[in-house]
């Protein structure tokens, strides 16, 4: 029963992990950027929502559409304002202003919020689920479970609406989408709003499962590259895999071997790079037709 209850644990960690890799990738896909900023906006938005909770005492998960549509808005914004000037420059320029955002956002919070952990406590915090020997923290399984329906709906949308289906067409090949009259700017500033809507969503469910401050970006942002390095850039189910990975390597390990949980995660990683160098369901590309 134990390894049940490390299973199921594992996997609702694996369902946040999802969705916030998925932003990354789709971004990638799309716009081939690497979005380092990915970790700020997660904690930037965790931070918020701890603002608001500790100054209105508002349930954190009715903010999920509030700072979803509001790191979308800032994403859009940030690539129509800055990143859709560089792109053309290549992707060592895009990772250096990405990375420039990430430092610039994590100096505003550190003025703001002050470099102190901070954490959502909701009447739920300490809860848990009771079915038969099995005990589930209703933070995690809520954070799962939300995560889960998140990352389905954005694979409806980029499926079912024509948005989505222009966004793919554009991702799969720009000069073509542009031939039919899809704009590869639009593409891509629905893309970066997207990817940056889904650290939106995550920073709330982060807030009420860890403790948050402005340095933690890195840990994040750490983790979001390992899961999409492992399912394959620009690859929405390779992350999914990746991150299922990542949530039940991190379960295990804190079970029976806390010391070395990251240390599995990344072995993992370097293991199965050693055979698949492209991830496990990227595509391998040609050098010549990469030149």
């Amino acid at each position: 029963m134990e390894i049940v209850q490390v299973l199921a644990l594992g996997l609702l960690m694996g369902g946040v992990y999802a969705l916030l890799a998925s932003g990354v990738t789709l971004i990638f896909g799309v716009l081939d950027v690497v979005n380092v900023a990915q970790g700020s906006f997660l904690v930037f938005s965790a931070l918020f929502t701890w603002q608001i909770w500790d100054l209105l005492g508002i349930e954190p998960l009715l903010l999920i559409p509030v700072m979803g549509l509001a790191m979308g808005a800032m994403g859009w914004a940030i690539y129509r304002g800055m990143l859709v000037r560089v792109a053309p420059q290549g992707p060592g320029m895009t990772v250096l202003l990405m990375f420039g955002v990430a430092l610039a956002l994590e100096g505003i919070l550190n003025i703001v919020f002050g470099n102190k952990y901070k954490s959502v406590t909701p009447p739920y915090f300490t809860e848990s689920l009771t079915i038969g020997e099995l005990v589930l923290p209703l933070p995690q399984l809520i954070s799962g479970v939300v995560g889960a329906l998140v990352l389905v709906g954005i694979y409806l949308y980029l499926r079912l609406s024509w948005a989505g289906r222009a966004l793919r067409a554009s991702a799969q090949n720009r000069d073509g989408a542009a031939l039919v009259g899809i704009s590869a700017v639009k593409s891509s500033a629905l893309a970066f709003a997207i990817g940056a809507m889904t650290a939106g969503v995550g920073g709330v469910l982060l807030a009420i499962m860890y403790p948050i401050y402005p340095a933690t970006q890195y840990d994040w942002i750490a983790r979001l590259l390992g899961i999409v390095v492992l399912g394959g850039f620009g690859s929405i189910p390779g992350a999914v895999i990746g991150a299922l990975i990542l949530g039940l390597t991190e379960s295990f390990a804190a079970a029976y071997v806390p010391e070395w949980s990251s240390l599995f995660f990344y072995g993992v990683i370097l293991l199965i790079l050693l055979f698949r160098p492209h991830g496990l369901l990227g595509e391998r590309t040609r050098e010549d037709v990469a030149a």
